[in-house]
């Protein structure tokens, strides 16, 4: 019960803290070579059908990734749990590691090439590449 008091807690300061039609980008390191790419490219390393990225999530509950799941995917936090819940248990996939914001998003990003991550657009700097925009 405190979990999940702290997790709709968190929902709720996440939603105060980002704007409703915030724009989210999809970053990888300098060092990767892709320079573009399609929500339907980003939603596959996302949802685990492509390991050809790592993808780096945002925290389970933030406004940032219910937002980039739905734009990305067109799935709600519920149906993104419950797709990697299938893959887990069936051996197919590992889970996207979880980072409390952008910045720590970002800097995991910019220390693996093989890394795929999306933040806030405003959190860019020259340390990471985006590669897709979703308004």
């Amino acid at each position: 019960m405190k979990k999940l008091i702290s997790v709709l807690l968190l929902s709720v300061l996440g939603g105060a803290l980002l704007p409703a039609s915030a724009e989210i980008v999809v970053i990888v390191s300098k060092q990767n070579p892709a320079t573009r790419m399609f929500s339907e490219q980003a939603s596959q390393f996302f949802l685990g059908k492509s390991n050809l990225f790592t993808p780096v999530d945002q925290a389970d509950g933030s406004a940032i990734r219910n937002e980039f799941y739905k734009k990305v995917a067109d799935k709600d936090a519920a149906q993104v749990k419950a797709l990697w819940s299938k893959l887990v248990f069936t051996g197919k996939a590992t889970p996207p590691k979880e980072f409390p914001n952008s910045a720590e998003v970002k800097k995991a990003v910019a220390a693996d090439p093989k890394a795929i991550g999306y933040i806030d657009k405003s959190a860019v700097d020259d340390t990471v590449k985006v590669i897709l925009t979703l308004p």
